[in-house]
């Protein structure tokens, strides 16, 4: 028997519909709802476990987004046929929904939560992972798990001056603007994003026409909670709290943590400062006492340090590190740092620092995309590690976290639309993080600027980042620029924006409160674009344009276009012509055919390598034309003519026969050319008999005149 099956359908306005559908599938799921736009369909489920572990003071939530071949009707790539570890665009979806449910959970929620987006089916013309975040929503809306603020997320694009939401892949190339907005009915909780060089106020505009939409999403989980009855949310032991406690605390702390919070110290001073008073306020308390309420004591005072260090911040306008709210920390850059890398920089802004590597490489290095919703490659990426010693801290490495996909990814738009679309060369940017308080991935911006520029890719503009943070008691608010850790941590925004000198080029906001209000976020941004430019003077007083010239130990990159015919000749039996090529000029030449003609690109070290790669790539394609005369060289003698090359195309060899090397009766071939011997001839074309081709010496000599034979007088005959 089918299950009663309950929907909703989302009218985008322009004849899409997005609709919500629960009760068929997965129903051992605390909450499942199947999403679906066009032919691509998404089953979300959501499951949260009845009580919390003991101890746990944080919400141990895991949001998982993957996409399956099958859903392509495609099969898994690699030696086994089968989805392994999540990709990194995968990655990225499960951070876009991941950074707007957190936050809306109750903040002593602390059970184990676990949310499953899977790609069941796949049309080419919808992009999915902007469904994910309300299929999410949707799978919690439906449950009885307490999630009291529900959400939803959608792409927003601008094609000819025109907002769209969700737009297919083949629309987004068309646009300017490729935005992600995570919200609630009312605040905007997440924007990620990158653009073409946008201004402040068309950024604000577009975030609340996404937000319109998000709030039909809203409605529409809102109406489908109620279709099914509208079930009961769970109760939950929350965090345990004691008002006592929490006052011997605060009365303790908040004046010393005041106190310090306006010493202008540094990262370590200050945190021994704040260790110490902690170690004190613990102090007052007997060992039993700690032994059953230190996690309380522990909580209250992060709690009332938290408070005091935003107070000052509030009411003096001063800063942990006593700057004031719009001041950047110092800067000192320094390029070509690497000797041996194709271009590097360094970027140091207070006490973050990246060290970032440029290399580049033929099409052959372009970063492969194979996922069920896209296949491509990459021409420019980024990379960005994390290190736990920039932080002081040892670690275990366990691979590349998820934040360092994200980070690496922001950083990447950030600089990808000013790398000209004629540049010959896949580009790879490593960011080496090497010390971190505050933004590593603006940071990373920076640091991948100067490092292209000294690597010699002529970039449009040079790009800078900045992130900015926010404190607020609902009526007074404080925008900081350049964003301490601490900062970040005790703040209510964190908001990171990049651009050029002309607009911004990506977007990353992560809001912890509700409810902000746009005027906050406009001046977040007009005063994150002064800090910008600020750190573009930074970064063009180190550099200020692009190197003319790859460095000598870089590799220069030649693209030469031959007809398609010639690719086999190119390549050689097995790749014979081109392996001894390339071994001959230390060169690396990469073949690929585009609308039927070899696109060849030349990678080397050696002017001279690459030139012996464009003669022969010119001897190959050679083609002499009919009654035209060539300058040739006599490589071998035969009985019956001569070889010879063109000079002009070494290797290119044909027959000179013997009746074409004078116009005297020639015996012997030595009595006309002997080897080495350089000449002009004519091209004669294909002869019809031999069916090759054929060359004269003589058609350029003048013909001699012909011997008149003297007329015989023949007599008269007799009659």
């Amino acid at each position: 028997m089918i299950p009663k099956v309950f929907q909703e359908v989302i009218d985008l306005g322009d004849g899409r519909s997005i609709s919500i559908e629960t009760g068929k599938l997965a129903k051992q799921a605390d909450g499942s709802v199947v999403v679906r736009m066009g032919d691509a369909m998404l089953l979300a489920t959501a499951v949260s476990a009845k009580t919390s572990n003991p101890g746990v003071d944080f919400l141990p939530l895991t949001v998982d987004y993957r996409e399956k071949f099958a859903a392509a009707g495609r099969f898994p790539g690699g030696f086994f046929k089968r989805e392994a570890r999540p990709s990194d665009s995968e990655v990225l979806t499960m951070r876009l929904v991941d950074r707007v449910l957190r936050p809306l959970f109750p903040d002593d929620y602390h059970a184990e939560t676990q949310v499953m987006i899977q790609l069941m089916s796949h049309d080419e013309n919808v992009m999915p992972d902007a469904l994910a975040g309300l299929a999410a929503s949707a799978a919690l809306a439906v449950s009885d798990i307490p999630f009291y603020n529900l959400i939803s997320e959608v792409r927003v694009a601008r094609i000819d001056g025109k907002f769209v939401i969700n737009p297919s892949r083949e629309e987004l190339e068309q646009s300017d603007i490729d935005m992600m907005i995570g919200a609630s009915m009312d605040s905007v909780a997440m924007v990620e994003g990158e653009m073409k060089e946008i201004s402040e106020a068309e950024m604000v505009e577009a975030i609340k026409f996404a937000h319109e939409a998000i709030k039909i999403q809203i409605q529409a989980q809102e109406r489908l909670r109620t279709a099914i009855g509208s079930p009961a949310y769970r109760e939950y032991e929350g965090e345990k709290e004691d008002e006592a406690i929490y006052a011997k605390v605060k009365a303790a702390a908040y004046d010393k943590c005041y106190a310090i919070a306006q010493e202008a110290s540094g990262k370590s001073e200050r945190g021994e400062k704040f260790a110490a008073v902690k170690e004190e306020v613990k102090a007052l308390f007997t060992e039993e006492e700690l032994a059953e309420n230190g996690d309380l004591v522990g909580k209250y005072f992060y709690k009332t340090n938290k408070e005091a260090v935003r107070n000052v911040i509030l009411e003096k306008g001063l800063r942990l590190d006593g700057r004031k709210t719009t001041e950047i920390r110092p800067i000192w850059c320094e390029t070509d740092y690497l000797p041996s890398v194709h271009g590097s920089a360094l970027f140091t802004r207070g006490e973050t620092q990246a060290l970032a590597t440029v290399t580049l490489g033929t099409s052959r290095e372009a970063n492969q995309i194979d996922s069920p919703s896209e296949q491509g490659e990459e021409k420019f990426y980024l990379h960005y590690n994390f290190p736990p010693f920039s932080t002081g801290e040892a670690k275990p490495l366990r691979g590349t976290s998820r934040r360092e996909v994200g980070h690496g990814n922001l950083a990447q738009r950030a600089l990808k639309n000013m790398i000209p679309a004629d540049c010959p060369y896949t580009i790879r940017v490593v960011s080496e993080v090497l010390e971190s308080n505050g933004s590593s991935s603006m940071a990373t911006v920076c640091a991948g600027t100067m490092a292209l520029m000294d690597a010699g890719v002529q970039m449009v503009k040079p790009v800078s980042g900045i992130a900015m943070g926010l404190i607020t008691d609902g009526e007074k608010f404080a925008v900081l620029s350049d964003i301490l850790g601490d900062e970040d941590h005790l703040g209510d925004m964190d908001f990171k924006v990049t651009g050029t000198a002309d607009g911004i080029t990506a977007c990353q906001m992560d809001i912890k409160i509700d409810g902000l209000r746009y005027d906050i976020m406009e001046q977040a941004l007009g005063q994150a674009r002064d800090g910008r430019m600020h750190i573009l003077g930074k970064i063009t007083e180190t550099i200020a344009s692009p190197r003319a010239e790859v460095k000598p130990k870089a590799p220069k990159i030649i693209t030469r276009t031959i007809p398609g015919a010639f690719i086999g000749a190119l390549i050689g039996p097995g790749g014979k012509v081109i392996q001894e090529l390339q071994k001959a000029t230390g060169t690396t030449i990469v073949i690929n055919e585009v609308d039927e003609q070899g696109v060849v690109e030349i990678l080397g070290t050696s002017p001279e390598g690459i030139a012996t790669v464009l003669a022969k790539i010119d001897s190959i394609i050679f083609k002499p034309v009919m009654g035209e005369a060539y300058e040739v060289k006599v490589i071998k003698m035969l009985d019956f003519g001569a070889v010879v090359e063109y000079t002009q195309a070494p290797g290119n060899e044909v027959l000179l026969h013997v009746s074409e090397l004078a116009w005297e009766r020639t015996e012997n071939v030595t009595d006309v050319v002997n080897m080495g011997d350089v000449f002009m001839v004519k091209y004669l074309g294909v002869d019809p008999k031999t069916r090759k081709e054929k060359v004269s010496r003589k058609a350029l000599l003048p013909r001699p005149p012909r011997e008149e034979k003297p007329i015989e007088k023949k007599d008269k005959p007799q009659g």
